[in-house]
């Protein structure tokens, strides 16, 4: 009896290890079919899904806070978008207001959004190419800047 005993709880812990695996996978690619025909006729540069991002807020600053987020990138000759399936977390398109910036440390790409306390950073690891993400992105921030500044 002892036996089947092991064999039943050896048997609940592998379905359950099966089921919180399953459930740990979160597929973060999928966008509204008008979002991916927008984002398909601005010409897809780079496309990477379920990445992990640093996700910080007041990065330096007393209070400053970070968590790690699962999401979605896409970038085209027009806009960054980085969602987690159809809800956006950044989206960077030409006349956007606010004050971006790009950096490349390494095969993390970093993106910068905003300025002061309302300062928020997205960054990832590259799965290709950091130097080409970054470039391209770059592009599309020049592309948002009110005055075709060149950010850094």
């Amino acid at each position: 009896m002892r036996g089947c005993v092991s064999r039943s709880r050896f048997g609940w812990t592998l379905l359950g290890a099966v089921i919180g695996s399953l459930a740990c996978h979160q597929e973060t690619g999928r966008l509204t079919p008008d979002q991916e025909q927008r984002l398909a006729a601005e010409g897809i540069l780079h496309r990477a899904d379920n990445l992990r991002f640093r996700w910080t807020e007041g990065a330096g600053r007393r209070g400053g806070t970070w968590e790690d987020r699962l999401a979605s990138i896409v970038v085209t000759r027009r806009s960054v978008l980085i969602h987690k399936n159809a809800k956006v977390g950044v989206e960077i398109t030409p006349g956007g207001a606010r004050h971006y910036e790009v950096h490349r440390d390494g095969d993390r790409v970093r993106i910068s959004i905003g300025s002061g306390r309302s300062s928020e950073t997205w960054s990832f690891a590259a799965p290709d190419s950091a130097d080409a993400w970054t470039r391209d992105i770059r592009a599309v921030i020049r592309l948002s800047s009110p005055h075709g500044a060149s950010p850094q």
